[in-house]
């Protein structure tokens, strides 16, 4: 095995790479073939023996002259135990199902290239909260070690909005930062470095980490739910049914809801799901059709809901369908407005007929007096 020279722990380069526990990560040498006389070695250093000053640990390396590839997975305990690939054209090295305990700095070198990873390895974590409620997202620990330092950042961007710097006893939280969005919303808890976001609003949607000294980085994906509308049921049907048997026809409805996101639309007949339909877009408008005989008992109702709320409309089937053997609704609703007003017309009608003849009457007989001698 041939001898290189480590980076120190330091070094003025340094990719920073972030993953989520249990996937993979390819650190690329950026090389797109090696050397016939090249030796790549890579050596890994975690936070604990940064800290503590320890050195780099080989864990694989590839000797190009000699045609060999090492993995070295039984060195740190064996934390890289059927983790490590290499690849044997460019020399990057991929870990898989990669644990919090892989996190920490990676050394690559070559004869003629150095480079140097930072590897975080984040706990997804995924929180839920209604618009305009608050929602705390907690760091897990139960008080802040004295050197820590503890730093909240936000999006793909990652920016930083609020941290904790315990040697100096300062906490700031960053309100101006991405047009404000977070302004007067944002409370750090002193002794855990929780974050709170109070009144929370659709722009405060997404991934948030939290990074320490002394524990896992923690990743969480906060969605946020605008309040759900109410569904409306109505029919389909332009008319009612001509049909006296409702055993052969049945009433078409639909249940609707407009502008709505990261919800499931779903039709139940008691507690048995019918049919749903789910939707991840932003403001889009769902209709889900339903056929009930006229004459069901059953009881029915439409459901809107996302992961921490729903909302509930019962169908009522006497009030959207009904037969034409029912006298009551053999119309449509503007067939009987329209019915109802001409009725009352036609008795207008009829009155002023009515008063203009026997107003005509009286008149007939008073001229027919007037015109009579006196005797």
């Amino acid at each position: 095995m041939e001898t290189l020279e480590p980076l120190s722990v330091f070094g003025d380069e340094v990719e920073s790479v972030s993953v989520v526990e249990g996937h993979k990560v390819t650190l690329n040498s950026g090389l797109t073939e090696m050397k016939d006389d090249d030796v790549i070695q890579w050596r890994f250093l975690d936070y604990l023996s940064q800290l503590f000053g320890y050195e780099y640990t080989l864990i694989s390396e590839i000797n190009v002259t000699a045609a060999s590839m090492s993995v070295y997975e039984d060195v740190l305990d064996g934390r890289f135990r059927n983790r490590l690939k290499l690849d044997n054209q460019t020399g990057s090295l991929t870990i898989t199902n990669i644990r919090t305990e892989h996190a920490g700095r990676y050394e690559l070198q070559t004869k003629s290239v150095r480079k140097c990873f930072k590897i975080t390895v984040f706990d997804m974590k995924s929180v839920s909260v209604k618009e305009g409620d608050s929602v705390t997202l907690n760091s897990g620990l139960t008080e802040i070690m004295d050197d820590d330092e503890i730093q909240w950042r936000f999006g793909n961007e990652n920016t930083l909005i609020a941290e904790i710097n315990k040697r100096t006893d300062n906490i700031t939280v960053y309100e101006d930062v991405l047009d404000g969005r977070f302004r007067d919303r944002l409370k750090l808890n002193k002794q855990t470095g929780s974050l709170t976001i109070t009144n929370t609003r659709i722009t405060n949607f997404g991934v948030y980490k939290l990074y320490s000294n002394y524990i896992k980085a923690i990743m969480f994906f906060l969605n946020v739910h605008t309040r759900l509308p109410v569904p409306v049921i109505s029919s389909n049907s332009s008319q009612c049914s001509s049909s006296s048997s409702s055993s052969s026809s049945s009433c078409s409805l639909v249940c609707s809801v407009f502008n709505v996101s990261h919800v499931t639309l779903s039709w139940y007949k008691g507690n048995s799901l019918l049919s749903s339909i789910s939707v991840s877009d932003l403001s889009i408008s769902l209709s889900l059709p339903l056929e009930v005989e006229y004459q069901d008992k059953n009881t029915y109702s439409c459901v809107l809901n996302n992961p921490i709320s729903n909302q509930t409309q019962h169908l009522d089937i006497s009030q959207l369908c009904h037969t034409c053997s029912d006298s009551v609704h053999c119309y449509g609703s503007t067939e009987a407005v329209i019915r109802l007003v001409l009725s009352a017309l036609v008795g207008v009608a009829t009155v002023i007929l009515l008063v203009y003849d026997i107003r005509s009457r009286r008149a007939e007989q008073d001229q027919a007096h007037i015109h009579t001698p006196g005797i």
